[in-house]
């Protein structure tokens, strides 16, 4: 076979998205990632749940399953498992992932399967008309609260992190230069990768990024983190970020200002767990700048290896099944299992 271009990895199906919807540029960055990355179209699947974002499946020339509300995670992990040489991607939203899909994210982020998560947060129902989500902010005045939202938002990183997700990134849909090596790690990464992307609605929350996203004023609000890299942000790369004086909690500060150099920032390390809570729930509050990039990977036991520890290497035949089935149900109704001592 030759070479794949990105425009190989798209389906021929009309993409049906509103016009401006930040999907397009997800699915952009996702056609061009693969295809930089020698990925193959039969390796390949694509499993949604519902919403908006859940489309996408029908955009991509992979195989593609789009599957139910909240489910697609369990799903992901029954084809993985039946195959683990699938190249298993997921695709969720704020909705499906995190309401009634929550259980079944928390669990395949905690077991730690060989996939990726993809989840696009633009704190809204969208295919269902502009309902408030988990992840809405409080006081949002939508059809399902006309009064304002009571409800406090769910950080979507944050969850990931309580879950025990062990590579946690987030980016903003529009920038592909984030985006796209963000979606290459999470597809090297041996074990569950979660990426949030933050994705703008253009009909029902319009605009709810756009202090992220402007080219002058996004610097000042955001900081993409790199492992290794002090935590410099800024228009004009003069804001930075460090321990609180006492040692707990982060501070933002400005470079020069009462005696503040570089050498006093943090340096990140996406190995710390503690520094990857901080990360995630700043930009919460005003002044503080949304952080993007991966902010916590750290490589462990891979649940479909763990899962196989023990089995044959060679695939049990049909009647081999069958008969392994039958004197189970037919032994007696407890028994000893020990391990070989070899």
């Amino acid at each position: 076979m030759t070479d794949l271009k990105p425009k190989d990895f798209a389906s021929s199906l009309d993409v049906r998205w509103c016009p401006g919807c930040g999907d397009y540029a997800v699915l952009k960055s996702l056609h061009k990632m693969l295809a930089d990355t020698g990925a193959k179209l039969e390796d390949t699947l694509c499993v949604s749940g519902i919403g908006c974002s859940s489309r996408l499946p029908y955009y991509m020339a992979t195989y593609g399953f789009h599957t139910i509300h909240g489910r697609a995670p369990a799903i992901a992990s029954g084809a993985k498992l039946a195959n683990p040489d699938l190249d298993v991607w997921v695709f969720t939203g704020d909705g499906d992932g995190l309401s009634i899909g929550g259980n079944h994210l928390l669990h395949a982020l905690r077991r730690n399967l060989d996939m990726q998560i993809v989840l696009f947060n633009n704190q809204i129902y969208g295919l269902t008309k502009g309902q408030y989500s988990p992840t809405s902010q409080k006081g949002m005045r939508t059809p399902s609260s006309p009064g304002g939202t009571v409800e406090m938002p769910l950080n979507p990183a944050r969850f990931a992190i309580g879950a025990g997700s062990k590579f946690i990134a987030r980016s903003i849909d529009t920038q592909a230069k984030v985006l796209g090596p963000i979606l290459q790690a999470a597809r090297d990464f041996d074990g569950t990768a979660f990426v949030e992307v933050l994705q703008n609605c253009v009909i029902f929350n319009d605009g709810v990024f756009d202090h992220l996203k402007d080219k002058k004023q996004g610097p000042d609000h955001t900081i993409v983190v790199e492992h290794g890299q002090p935590m410099v942000f800024g228009v004009n790369k003069d804001k930075g970020i460090r321990v609180k004086p006492g040692g707990f909690g982060l501070d933002i500060v400005s470079l020069e200002e009462d005696g503040v150099t570089e050498a006093d920032l943090l340096v990140h390390d996406e190995t710390n767990h503690a520094l990857a809570v901080a990360l995630a729930e700043l930009g919460e509050k005003d002044g503080e700048p949304t952080v993007l990039g991966i902010l916590f990977r750290e490589q462990a036991t891979e649940f479909g290896t763990a899962s196989r520890i023990g089995l044959p290497e060679k695939p049990l035949s049909m009647t081999e099944k069958l008969i392994h089935l039958s004197a189970t149900l037919r032994a007696a109704e407890t028994w000893d299992v020990e391990e070989d001592a070899a």
